[in-house]
């Protein structure tokens, strides 16, 4: 394999749950060297699982892990001496943590002038609620995605898995691009203060746009289209298949094209003649009945042949997947081997979610299994440090240091 994109870059990760080590994570496959600060100790199974499987598996793979602890003024003189040879250090704590180890950017510039220092905090460092402390579901709430997000009788039901992280994780992992991008031209470090809730709050879209101009308060979409208007256009249930009875198909018809396209696609019965559904207009006007008639349609079919036979005349359609259609029967993601598998110390694989984008040449990959806490330690401390063996037993002895 050659060179990787980001080979030759560090960077000291202060990260933890869910945002930050996406953001570390996305940029370790494209070959940085991530040194995970960790606190030692803990037990080997966590709130989020096992650490070499499952999500942890997933958010940590391709780092290295060394348990330090920064209650310990020793451990935070270890820490400093590895962000001077690191070129990012990142963390997702509330504003105060980092600058109450002396972690901050006004810190490490003296130890290292040309630092980049990226605070993915909840809500930023300025403003009354800068010392917040939240969560994906916290920062979700905030930004109105819960309101939006409803259940039948229209009560806030929110996103089942923390779609904040993700939001944070990304734009946490181009940040630290841009940032390195800018010390490549001139040489010089920077803080960069990221607001996750920022990030959310970007991604709102039309509703943003409606709430700012219109000054209209938000009611939750349901299967409405957000983008154009369309008709049909949602969730319909089809034929069960084996023991799986909730299998559904999603449909978008936008345009008259489209409309002829899908009254093709479906054989042409006669309540597509039907006048209340000649235009788009009258179809929006009449979805109820248009509703029913293609949830009928699909009811009688497998999903996956419904899609199929819909997409085959260009009509918008997709299967609602679950688990086991994304992890064993999903073609698209297996002939592209997107789950990939890792290699477990001692012996079995794992699956990980791959790497979405496929650079020519120098692609990312999945070179190592997430380490347990403190794996790394000798690495660390003994060939980026030099201490000696000695000194490493003498930290560990002190309390400065967690021996795995």
């Amino acid at each position: 394999m050659g060179r990787m994109a980001l080979e030759g870059v560090r960077i000291l990760d202060f990260t933890w749950v869910v945002a930050g080590p996406v953001a570390t994570r996305i940029l370790a496959d494209q070959g940085a060297e991530v040194i995970k600060i960790e606190r030692g100790g803990l037990a080997e199974v966590s709130v989020l699982g096992p650490r070499r499987t499952g999500l942890q598996g997933e958010l940590h793979r391709n780092k290295r892990s060394a348990a330090i602890n920064m209650a310990d003024p020793r451990g935070v003189q270890v820490a400093r001496r590895l962000a001077a040879i690191s070129d990012l250090v990142m963390d997702n704590f509330s504003a105060r943590v980092m600058r109450g180890w002396g972690m901050d950017y006004q810190s490490l510039i003296k130890v290292k002038p040309d630092i980049i220092c990226i605070s993915m905090s909840g809500l930023g460092h300025t403003g009354p609620r800068c010392n917040y402390v939240s969560y994906g579901p916290t920062l979700q709430a905030l930004a109105g995605f819960t309101r939006m997000m409803a259940d039948e009788r229209g009560e806030p039901a929110g996103y089942g898995y923390s779609y904040a992280d993700m939001a944070g994780g990304y734009t946490g992992a181009l940040a630290a691009l841009i940032a390195l991008w800018h010390r490549k031209r001139t040489g010089q470090g920077q803080f960069v203060d990221l607001s996750q809730f920022e990030a959310l709050v970007g991604l709102v879209g039309p509703a943003m746009l409606d709430i700012s101009v219109n000054g209209r308060s938000q009611a939750p979409p349901g299967w409405k289209s957000q983008e154009a208007p369309a008709a049909p256009h949602g969730v319909y249930r089809c034929r069960p298949r084996g023991d799986d009875d909730d299998r559904r198909i999603v449909i978008a018809v936008h345009t008259q094209a489209e409309w002829a396209r899908f009254v093709g696609a479906i054989g042409n019965p006669a309540w597509t003649a039907d006048p209340r559904f000649r235009t788009l207009y009258l179809r929006i006007r009449n979805s109820d009945d248009l509703d029913a008639h293609v949830g009928r349609w699909a009811s009688e079919r497998d999903a996956e042949e419904a899609a199929s036979t819909l997409q085959r005349c260009e009509v918008a359609a997709g299967v609602v997947l679950n688990g086991a259609d994304l992890c064993a029967r999903d073609p698209q993601l297996r002939e592209r081997g997107f789950f990939a598998p890792v290699k477990l110390p001692g012996g079995g694989l794992t699956h990980v979610p791959g790497v979405p984008m496929r650079l020519s040449a120098t692609p990312g990959s999945i070179r190592t299994p997430a380490p347990e806490v403190g794996e790394d330690n000798d690495y660390v401390l003994g060939q980026l440090l030099k201490l000696s063996r000695a000194e490493r037993d003498e930290l560990i002895a002190q309390g400065a240091v967690w021996s795995r």
